[in-house]
């Protein structure tokens, strides 16, 4: 038995594109009672605001408001980290570690290059995981069991893609802010000397909440969030299906 094991990972390039992009839709799974962890792919150095100091504080307050079971950094470079061997074999480690059903990354293509390149690093991490032939231990140096999650959901994040899919996180929304604006050092704060950046304006909190309450529109529900899908997603019956209710 796993102890490790999580229903969901959701792995992405900076400290908050997981509570900005999917961060409501992590909440939703926790208060389902699924075990759901995160990995930054980068401790967010290069971010013009705060230190990684911060950063690692900022990470672990919000890891605790969305209650995760776990939260770890892979230490690759922010700006600078490849899709290459390397640090797919890293991200597979934590694939096999946690085993996740489903895995949810950054969005394919976006403003800031780490998030596509994020994306499609994850991606293939994700696929190689469950080739036997490909090697990576534990941390004890024990061999690691393949493993391929059965779902890859890609976030939606500066650019307006059209999703697959919505998700419904009217009742979640709030915390999902909470979480959000636990990164202090990054958002605006009119005590702050820092310097004024893309996402530190007075304005930033309220795109966002406008942008989640569009995606929540167009499924009739307060609030959502986008996520995108390679592969065609089913469902098991038509009675699933959240309908806008009909003028």
């Amino acid at each position: 038995m796993n102890l490790n094991k999580l229903h969901l990972l959701a792995i992405a390039a900076h400290p908050d594109d997981i509570e900005l992009g999917c961060g409501g839709t992590l909440i939703k799974h926790v208060t389902m009672g699924q075990r759901v962890g995160v990995v930054d792919l980068t401790e967010g150095e290069l971010g013009t605001r705060g230190s990684v100091a911060d950063r690692y504080a900022e990470a672990a307050k919000a890891a605790s408001i969305i209650g995760l079971a776990v939260r770890e950094n892979a230490m690759f470079r922010d700006g600078f980290f490849k899709n290459d061997e390397e640090h797919q074999k890293r991200i597979i480690y934590f694939i096999r570690k946690f085993q996740p059903e489903i895995v949810i990354t950054n969005a394919p293509e976006d403003r800031h290059p780490d998030h596509g390149r994020g994306f499609q690093l994850v991606s293939d991490a994700c696929f190689l995981a469950g080739l036997r032939k490909i090697e990576t231990f534990n941390e004890d140096g024990s061999p690691q069991e393949a493993w391929r999650p059965k779902r890859v959901f890609s976030l939606i994040q500066d650019r307006q893609l059209e999703p697959t899919f919505i998700v419904d996180i009217s009742q979640e929304f709030e915390t999902k802010m909470k979480a959000i604006m636990a990164y202090s050092s990054q958002f605006f704060n009119a005590k702050s000397d820092e310097p004024t950046t893309y996402i530190a304006t007075q304005s930033f909190a309220e795109q966002l909440r406008y942008k989640d309450s569009l995606f929540g529109k167009r499924i009739g529900t307060q609030y959502g969030e986008g996520f995108i899908s390679v592969n065609t997603p089913g469902i098991a019956s038509l009675d699933q299906l959240i309908y806008p209710e009909l003028a």
